[in-house]
C-alpha cells in the first residue's frame, strides 16, 4: 500500500504506473417521471461516501455490510443515501492512487458497468440493479461516483453510442483531460451523438435504481465543463428518475452560481476536505460566501465529514473532539450537506453521538436565513432562524489557538428582549440572557444555541 500524505487532494495523488435527510423514504426503480419543478433536495442530503475511509477499493460485500450499520445507526436521524465513490469499475484498484492505465470494466456503448471480481452480483449485465435494490430493501437511498466525460477505453475501441449511428471518437473531445485520473476523455456537446451519449449513461443509472450522482471533474475549471453539467442535468430529466446531481471538486467559482444551481442540487465549494485545521478554518470564509445560493435544491457542499476511522483503516481521524464539534456546528449551521466519511464497521460510541444530535441535526434541515455575523477578529458567528417559529439559532466559533470569550449582541441578531438559552451540544438550559450571547471556548472550539 502507498504512504498516504493526507495534506493532498484526490487530484494530486495519480501515480503513474500505480495500480490502482430527514426522512427515510427510498426512491425506487421505474419512479414516476420526473417533473421539472419537483424538488429533489428540499433539505441538505444526509448519508455516507465511501472515500474517506475504502479510497477506491470498496467491494459488494463490504458495501452491504455498511449499509446495513447505516440503516441501523444513522438512518433514524436522517442519513439516508448510501455512496459508492470512485472506481467502482475498476477491476484492480487497490489504493488512493489510479492505475495510469486501466482496463476499466464496460457495456458495449462504452458505458462503465461495476467490476464483477468486485461486485459479483453485477454479473450478466445486472449492474449495480442488485445492490441498489439490498440498499432501497434497507430503506436507504442508492448513489454512485462517476467521472465527467466518456471512457478513454471506449474511444481507443471506438464503440457505438446506444441509440444513434455515432461512435465514441465521433464525440470525444482528447484535448479535455482531467489533471487527477486517467479514465476518461471529455465530451464535445457541440457534436451530433453528444447529449445521446449522456443520455445512455443516465438510462443506465436510472434503470438500476441510483438515485444520487456524485459528478467529478466537473466543477473545475467550471466554464470549460459548463456545458457538460448542462448536459448531465438534461439526462437526468430524460431518465424519467428522480436523481440528485452532485457536482465535484471545487472550487466552483462563486460567480457561477446562478448557474450551477439552475443544473445541480449540490457542488462543492473546495477540492477535497481532510482531517485538517487549516483546511477546516479555510470552509468559514467559502461557507460565508456562498450564503446567497443557499436554499432548497442549492446546497453549496463543504465537503464530506471525515470523522471516525479513516483511509483504508490505518487511522482515526486527526481532528480533536473540540475540532470534531466546530465541524459539525459549521456544517450545521451553514447547512452544507452531511455526508459521513468514516468507516462505519468502526462507528464508535464518541462519533456516533456527534453525528447524531437530533438538536444539532434540526439547525442543518430545518433552519433558514443561516448567515454569518462579523463582529471582531479572530472569531466566526453564525445566526439562523428555526422553521416553524420565532426561536433563532446561533453559533459560536474559537478559530484561534488559544481560548477566548466569543460572543454577539442581542441587537446585533435584531432581538430587542430577554431570550432563554438552550445549549444544543450538552442539552442544558442556561441562565436566561438580555443583552449578549457568549461563551469561554477552548482553541477551536464551537458553541451551538438555540434563542427562544
Amino acid at each position: 500500500m502507498k504512504t498516504l500524505h493526507w495534506n493532498a487532494s484526490r487530484r494530486t495523488l495519480l501515480t503513474v504506473g500505480v495500480a490502482g435527510v430527514a426522512g427515510a423514504t427510498s426512491a425506487r426503480v421505474n419512479a414516476a417521471p420526473q417533473r421539472r419543478d419537483r424538488s429533489l433536495a428540499p433539505r441538505p442530503p444526509m448519508g455516507w461516501n465511501s472515500w474517506n475511509s475504502f479510497a477506491t477499493t470498496i467491494t459488494e460485500a463490504q458495501a452491504r455490510e455498511t449499509a446495513g450499520i447505516m440503516a441501523d445507526k444513522l438512518l433514524p436521524f436522517g442519513y439516508d443515501i448510501f455512496t459508492v465513490d470512485i472506481q467502482w469499475y475498476e477491476p484492480e484498484a487497490s489504493s488512493y492512487t489510479y492505475n495510469a492505465k486501466p482496463k476499466p470494466a464496460m457495456d458495449a456503448y462504452g458505458r462503465m458497468i461495476p467490476a464483477p471480481n468486485r461486485f459479483p452480483s453485477s454479473a450478466n449485465g445486472r449492474g449495480f440493479a442488485p445492490l441498489a435494490k439490498a440498499v432501497h430493501d434497507l430503506g436507504l437511498r442508492f448513489g454512485i461516483h462517476v467521472m465527467r466525460g466518456i471512457p478513454r477505453a471506449a474511444v481507443e475501441q471506438n464503440l457505438p453510442i446506444l441509440g444513434t449511428s455515432y461512435r465514441a471518437a465521433d464525440i470525444a473531445d482528447q484535448a479535455s483531460l482531467c489533471s487527477w485520473n486517467p479514465d476518461m476523455y471529455g465530451v464535445d456537446m457541440a457534436r451530433p451523438g453528444a447529449q445521446a451519449y449522456y443520455d445512455s449513461i443516465f438510462r443506465l443509472y436510472a434503470d438500476w435504481g441510483v438515485d444520487f450522482v456524485k459528478m467529478d471533474d466537473m466543477s473545475r475549471p467550471y466554464d470549460a465543463h459548463a456545458a457538460e453539467i448542462e448536459a448531465a442535468h438534461k439526462a437526468i430529466l430524460a431518465s424519467g428518475r428522480p436523481i440528485i446531481l452532485s457536482l465535484s471538486p471545487g472550487e466552483t467559482p462563486v460567480i457561477r452560481g446562478d448557474h450551477v444551481r439552475r443544473f445541480a442540487q449540490m457542488w462543492r465549494i473546495s477540492d477535497d476536505f481532510w482531517d485538517d485545521w487549516t483546511m477546516l478554518e479555510a470552509q468559514f470564509t467559502r461557507l460565508e460566501n456562498w450564503t446567497p445560493y443557499r436554499g432548497p435544491d442549492s446546497w453549496p457542499d463543504a465537503d464530506m465529514l471525515p470523522l471516525g476511522r479513516l483511509a483504508l483503516g490505518e487511522r482515526d481521524t486527526r481532528f480533536t473532539p473540540d475540532e470534531q464539534r466546530t465541524l459539525m456546528t459549521l456544517w450545521a449551521i451553514a447547512r452544507s450537506p452531511l455526508i459521513m466519511g468514516g468507516d462505519l464497521r468502526h462507528l464508535d460510541s464518541a462519533t456516533l453521538a456527534l453525528l447524531t444530535n437530533g438538536d444539532v441535526l434540526a439547525v442543518n434541515q430545518a433552519s433558514h436565513g443561516n448567515c454569518p455575523h462579523f463582529v471582531e477578529d479572530g472569531v466566526r458567528v453564525w445566526s439562523a432562524w428555526a422553521d416553524g417559529g420565532t426561536d433563532r439559532y446561533v453559533a459560536l466559533f474559537n478559530t484561534g489557538d488559544k481560548a477566548r470569550e466569543v460572543g454577539i449582541k442581542l441587537r446585533d441578531l435584531g432581538i430587542s428582549k430577554p431570550v432563554a438559552v438552550h445549549d444544543l451540544w450538552e442539552g442544558k438550559a442556561l441562565p436566561r440572557q438580555a443583552d449578549r450571547i457568549s461563551a469561554m471556548l477552548p482553541p477551536h472550539g464551537a458553541a451551538l444555541y438555540r434563542l427562544r
